[in-house]
C-alpha cells in the first residue's frame, strides 16, 4: 500500500530549516525528520553537480573522496507512481489530553487510540507536549516526566498531569504534577542539575528508535540535558556550505583535461609532450589560454588518483570576480550558470572614488549543501565561507554517504573597494583606536561564549559588512526586491576587498535583472546609503555604544542597531554581527574612523 503524505514543506527548507533531526509540526502530527539513510534511494534523487562544493563537504566530513550532492525528492502527483518524499518519525511520544480547561492528563503515545484518549468514557483529543530535552551535541529525547515530577525518587505509577495556572504562558505558571501530590513548575527544568532534567540520554530519534549513543562519545564530556521548547528558534540550526558556481581557473583546467583525457591526454608521459598534442585541432581548442604547467599538474593528479585540492570557497570566487575584464561566461554554452560583465567606474568625485570596479552578474548559480546541524547555538561558516572542523555538530545519518543540496539561480552586482584607499584608511589613528574597541569587545564575547579558537575578522571585514548592509537597504527601495530577498557575500583577500549583493530563487530561469540595473547606477545608491548611515533614528544612543562596554553586552557591534544597520537574518551572512557604521561615515559624535568623508556622503 502506498504511504500517505502527512504534510508538505519546500525542498529548500529541507536543507536550511527542516533537515534531518529537525522537529516539524504537521496538521495532525509532530514529527522529527528522519536521517538520510531512511530517505528514498539516493539513486532516484536528482544529482547536483558542483565539484568545489563536493570537495569542501568531503573535507568537513573527513571523507577521502568528493561527497555526492543530491536534491531532495519531489513528491509525485501520479498515484500510480511509487511513494516519494522524506520519512519522519513521530516525536515527542508524550501528549497532553484536552480533557478540561485547566488540569490535563499527561500520557504516553501507547495510551492513545487513533490519537484519542478515553477520559470518563469520552474520547478526548491529545496534542504533543511542547517540552522536550536536548543537549549541545544535538541529542534529543522526551523528558522523563515521572522522574522529573518526583525528583527521580521512587517509582510512583499514579496518573500525571499538566496545568497552566496563569495567563502569561510563563514557565513558572506551567505546573506538572502527580495525583500523589508531587508537583513542579517547568521553570525548575531550566536549571542545571541532576535533580532537574539530569544527564543527557544520548538519543538520536531521527536515526530511529535504536539510533542513540553515549553522550560525549568515547572519553568525551557527558552533557547535562537542557529544556527545549519544540517550536523555539534555537531547536535547530542547519550547518550549511554555499558556493557560487563560477568558471574559476581550477575548474576550467579540470574540465579541459577531463574532456581530452580518454582520446589524448591519458597517454602523455611528460610535460614536454603537451606541445605535440597541442598541434591537434581538438586539443588546441580545448587548452586555449591554459599553461602547460597547470595542465600537466592536473594530468599528474588524475594519474595518481589524488582528489582535487579543496580551495577556500570565497578565495576562488573573489579571484574569479576580480578577473572579469570585459565579460566572463556567455549566453549560450554555460551561460545559464554564470554571466558577468565589468562596467567602467566614473570616479571623478563623490563616494565612487573609493570603488575600484563594478561587475554586473547577469546570471549566477548558487548551490547550498547541509553537512550537519546544531542545537541551542548556531555554528555558521566563517568570513572565508569555511566551516570549522572542530565544531560540535550532530550527524545527518549514521553513515553519511551523500548530503542534501539545493541550487538556486539569480543575479547580482559586485563591487570592489580601492585597496590603496583601504590601506591608507587602516593607518589612521582614529581607525586604530576604533579597531581596538571592536577587538576588545570581541575578546569579551569570545570569553563569555567559550570560543577560544575564533579569530577576530579584522577591520576591513567589519567595514565591508557594514557598507553591504547600508547598500542592501538602499537598493531594496529601488530594485523591486525586499531586503529579505537580497543576500550578501563579503570578500576579504590580500589587498582585495569586495561585496556581492545577489538574489536567487529555485526557478530554473532565475530572476529578472533588478540588481543588475542597480549596478548601472551604483553611484546614486551609494550616496543614498551613506546619507542614511550618518543619522540613525536611535541616535545619539546608537552612536554612543561602545563594543567593549559590559552594560548592554553587545560586544560584536559598534554603532549598529535596528534603526540603521540590522537587516533580516536571511540576508546577512553573519547573523547581524560585526557591524559598525562609524567605520563607514562620521556619526553624530564626530568622525575619525570613517572611510567616506562627510563631503562624500
Amino acid at each position: 500500500m502506498k504511504k500517505r503524505h502527512h504534510g508538505e514543506i519546500r525542498r529548500s527548507q529541507l536543507v536550511r530549516t527542516f533537515g534531518p533531526g529537525a522537529m516539524v509540526d504537521l496538521p495532525n502530527h509532530s514529527v522529527v525528520v528522519s536521517g538520510l539513510e531512511a530517505w528514498f534511494p539516493a539513486s532516484e534523487m536528482p544529482a547536483i553537480v558542483e565539484e568545489r562544493l563536493s570537495l569542501k563537504v568531503a573535507t568537513v566530513l573527513g571523507h577521502a573522496k568528493p561527497v555526492p550532492l543530491k536534491g531532495p525528492p519531489v513528491v509525485a502527483d501520479d498515484e500510480r507512481m511509487p511513494a516519494t518524499g522524506v520519512p519522519a518519525f513521530q516525536f515527542p511520544e508524550w501528549f497532553v489530553v484536552q480533557a478540561s480547561a485547566k488540569r490535563r492528563p499527561l500520557v504516553h503515545l501507547d495510551s492513545l487510540e487513533k490519537g484519542k484518549y478515553v477520559v470518563d468514557g469520552r474520547k478526548c483529543p491529545a496534542i504533543p507536549v511542547r517540552f522536550v530535552q536536548a543537549c549541545v551535541l544535538g541529542h534529543l529525547s522526551d523528558i522523563d516526566w515521572r522522574g522529573f515530577i518526583h525528583m527521580y525518587r521512587g517509582d510512583c505509577a499514579r496518573p500525571i498531569w499538566m496545568e497552566e495556572r496563569g495567563s502569561s504562558g510563563d514557565l513558572a505558571d506551567v505546573i506538572v504534577g502527580c495525583d500523589c501530590g508531587a508537583e513542579r513548575s517547568m521553570a525548575q527544568a531550566t536549571r542545571r542539575g541532576a535533580e532537574n532534567l539530569g544527564v543527557c540520554l544520548g538519543k538520536r530519534p531521527w536515526l530511529g528508535r535504536h539510533g542513540g549513543e553515549k553522550c560525549g562519545g568515547a572519553g568525551g564530556k557527558l552533557q547535562l540535558a537542557r529544556l527545549l521548547v519544540r517550536s523555539a528558534s534555537d531547536a535547530y540550526f542547519a550547518q550549511v556550505l554555499s558556493v557560487i558556481s563560477l568558471p574559476d581557473r581550477g575548474t576550467l583546467v579540470r574540465d579541459a583535461v577531463a574532456k581530452l583525457w580518454e582520446n589524448f591526454l591519458a597517454f602523455v608521459e611528460e610535460q614536454g609532450e603537451l606541445a605535440k598534442e597541442r598541434r591537434k585541432p581538438a586539443v588546441k581548442a580545448a587548452l586555449e589560454g591554459l599553461a602547460d604547467e597547470e595542465v600537466w599538474a592536473e594530468i599528474e593528479r588524475r594519474k595518481s588518483g589524488a582528489p582535487a585540492k579543496a580551495e577556500k570557497i570565497k578565495e576562488v570566487e573573489l579571484a574569479t570576480l576580480l578577473s572579469v575584464k570585459e565579460k566572463l561566461g556567455d549566453d549560450f554554452h554555460g551561460g545559464r550558470e554564470f554571466l558577468a560583465r565589468r562596467i567602467p567606474v566614473k570616479a571623478a568625485s563623490g563616494p565612487m572614488r573609493a570603488i575600484e570596479r563594478v561587475v554586473l552578474v547577469d546570471r549566477l548559480r548558487e548551490v547550498t549543501a547541509q553537512v550537519g546541524f546544531t542545537r541551542f547555538e548556531a555554528q555558521t561558516a566563517d568570513i572565508d565561507g569555511e566551516l570549522s572542523l572542530d565544531v560540535r555538530s550532530a550527524p545527518l545519518a549514521a553513515e553519511v554517504k551523500w548530503v542534501p543540496a539545493v541550487e538556486n539561480r539569480g543575479e547580482g552586482v559586485f563591487l570592489a573597494l580601492d585597496p590603496g584607499r583601504v590601506a591608507n584608511w587602516l593607518e589612521r589613528p582614529g581607525v586604530k583606536e576604533r579597531g581596538s574597541q571592536l577587538a576588545r569587545g570581541f575578546e569579551r564575547w569570545k570569553a563569555a561564549h567559550r570560543k577560544p579558537g575564533m579569530a577576530f575578522p579584522g577591520l576591513p571585514y567589519i567595514l565591508l559588512h557594514s557598507l553591504s548592509h547600508l547598500l542592501l537597504t538602499a537598493v531594496s527601495l529601488d530594485c523591486g526586491y525586499g531586503t529579505s530577498s537580497i543576500r550578501e557575500r563579503i570578500y576579504v583577500g590580500e589587498e582585495a576587498y569586495g561585496i556581492l549583493l545577489y538574489t536567487s530563487s529555485p526557478d530554473a530561469e532565475g530572476t529578472l535583472g533588478g540588481l543588475v540595473d542597480v549596478g548601472r547606477n551604483l553611484g546614486r545608491h551609494l550616496r543614498r546609503a551613506l546619507e542614511l548611515a550618518r543619522l540613525c533614528s536611535n541616535d545619539p544612543v546608537c552612536a554612543m555604544h561602545r563594543p567593549d562596554s559590559g552594560h548592554e553586552e553587545r560586544f560584536l557591534a559598534g554603532a549598529a542597531c535596528h534603526g540603521c544597520l540590522l537587516v533580516p537574518e536571511p540576508s546577512c551572512e553573519n547573523r547581524n554581527d560585526f557591524l559598525d557604521r562609524a567605520l563607514v561615515v562620521p556619526t553624530v559624535l564626530g568622525g575619525g574612523a570613517e572611510l567616506f568623508a562627510e563631503n562624500e556622503a
